[in-house]
């Protein structure tokens, strides 16, 4: 790693001349206020009251059952989530609509032992039960459920991927396993997979859940389908075509879910794919072989290298106007650009080596959460990016909080190996160094080849696993 990370400065001091280096205009706080401070602050959506300015990223753990239930391990973690102190609960986990668009063999979908009440309500009381156990009143947490299709990057057994696509991409067909117009989904096709996910959402208020999100992210399908320029038919082309879907969709579940809240987590910016180019460093080689570029969502068509908020800012505004509040903002995909999507020291197994200091990356994430907040004040944003801070976290967070740019801090890979970090700043207690997350990746290094996500460096749950022997070696493989 040739740049210093955050959490090799020792000094607040030494890490805010850093920062301040790298992004001039964002700040950082010297003094933290615990909970008396702008992250202990309520927040009030519609008539409920979020206890807190923490919320908890929904992450696959590659754990569940081969039946689409929960583990024990899958247990553990929202019991975790429930004691990090964090009020705001964005998904905790990307639940599949359809069996066929899980991402791995191990992850949650629906089916009719879900539909019959087992795993999802288990979920949630066993994250109520936790933050109870430990001293929190739960009248005030806001818990959801992410609704997801993997799309093309569907890989729902061992037998690999297995892509079910909106359009052809001629960077991304490829990686992800695409080789005829057979993966692209029919309009009638993408019609049940809309019944899927009304079924889904009914699923989830049955078991308690308060909200769902609609995932429109990281490259799976719903995010694909805003970028479907280049799809006929009733879901592409124009932005009415390409938004066709999640209109309908969103419509369907207030109507057949008795007006069950509707939340969305969105790549509201995007890159040109990226790979690994000289040294091993992440590039977007062939980014000027296609231009104007007539591919994806958030992207400068022009200049596929940069994040373009014009069509983002249409979006914003479309979820105004059916009402939806709560927008979780991210930035990217862990399949193409992970740089920008997870900045890190170190890169996954399938990854790159970072191609400018991961700072950079952090600093989009808020510019862009600024941005979005600057021009949609009556919108409540979760901002992402805040893990690769490290023990510089909660100063930067309660800067952005604070300020009034970002309304929620999220929380993806950090509360892997420390769930307890919003409790400890909450508390106005000093950070438990050992246990923050320095972003080596094993978390998804491990699922990259079949094994369950979890922080193997830092957990002992994980590192006393026979996986991390298995993980351990693969890792010596590869380098």
């Amino acid at each position: 790693m040739e740049y210093k990370t955050p959490g090799q400065h020792k000094v607040l001091r030494d890490f805010a001349a850093h920062w301040q280096a790298i992004a001039p205009e964002l700040g950082v706080d010297e003094q933290l206020l615990g909970a008396g401070g702008p992250l202990g602050r309520s927040f009030s959506h519609g008539t409920r009251t979020i206890g807190n300015r923490f919320a908890i990223h929904p992450m696959e753990g590659w754990d569940g059952t081969v039946e689409g239930l929960p583990s024990a391990d899958t247990l553990r973690r929202w019991a975790r989530f429930g004691a990090s102190g964090a009020k705001l609960i964005w998904g905790g986990e990307a639940f599949a609509v359809t069996a066929d668009g899980r991402a791995n063999p191990h992850q949650l979908f629906l089916n009719p032992a879900v539909e019959s009440g087992a795993g999802l309500k288990d979920l949630r009381e066993c994250l109520v039960n936790a933050h109870r156990d430990h001293g929190q009143t739960t009248s005030d947490l806001y818990i959801g459920l992410q609704l997801t299709h993997s799309g093309r990057f569907s890989r729902p057994t061992a037998a690999g991927p297995a892509p079910r696509i909106a359009y052809r991409h001629p960077q991304l067909d490829a990686r992800a396993g695409v080789h005829s117009d057979d993966c692209i989904l029919s309009d009638a096709e993408l019609r049940n997979i809309q019944d899927a996910f009304v079924e889904a959402a009914h699923t989830a208020q049955s078991a308690g859940f308060d909200f769902v999100d609609v995932k429109c992210c990281h490259g799976y399908l719903l995010h694909e389908l805003l970028g479907a320029h280049t799809r006929p038919g009733a879901y592409g082309g124009n932005f009415e075509g390409r938004t066709r879907f999640f209109r309908e969709l969103v419509a369907r579940i207030r109507t057949e879910c008795g007006g069950f809240d509707v939340a969305v987590r969105v790549s509201i910016g995007d890159l040109f794919p990226f790979s690994a180019g000289t040294g091993g460093r992440g590039e977007p080689r062939g980014w000027d072989a296609n231009l104007p570029y007539a591919y994806g969502f958030g992207i400068d068509r022009e200049d596929p290298r940069k994040i373009c908020l014009d069509e983002g800012f249409r979006f914003l505004d479309l979820l105004q106007s059916l009402d939806i509040k709560l927008v979780n903002l991210t930035l990217g995909s862990p399949y193409y650009n992970p740089h920008l999507q997870r900045p890190a020291a170190y890169p996954p197994c399938d990854g790159y080596l970072p191609p400018e200091d991961p700072l950079h990356q952090v600093a989009a994430h808020l510019r862009v959460a600024r941005a979005c907040k600057a021009a949609f004040r009556d919108l409540a944003f979760v901002g992402t990016g805040y893990t690769y801070l490290q023990e510089w976290l909660p100063h930067v967070a309660q800067h952005e909080v604070g300020g009034g740019h970002v309304d929620f801090v999220g929380l993806g890979r950090m509360v892997l190996s420390y769930p307890g970090l919003p409790r400890d700043v909450l508390n106005g207690q000093s950070l438990e160094r050992r246990k923050i997350c320095r972003t080596f990746s094993d978390c998804t290094t491990g699922p990259r080849n079949g094994l369950k996500s979890g922080c193997y460096p830092l957990d002992e749950h994980y590192r006393d696993d026979q996986a991390a022997d298995r993980l351990r070696a693969i890792k010596e493989r590869l380098s």
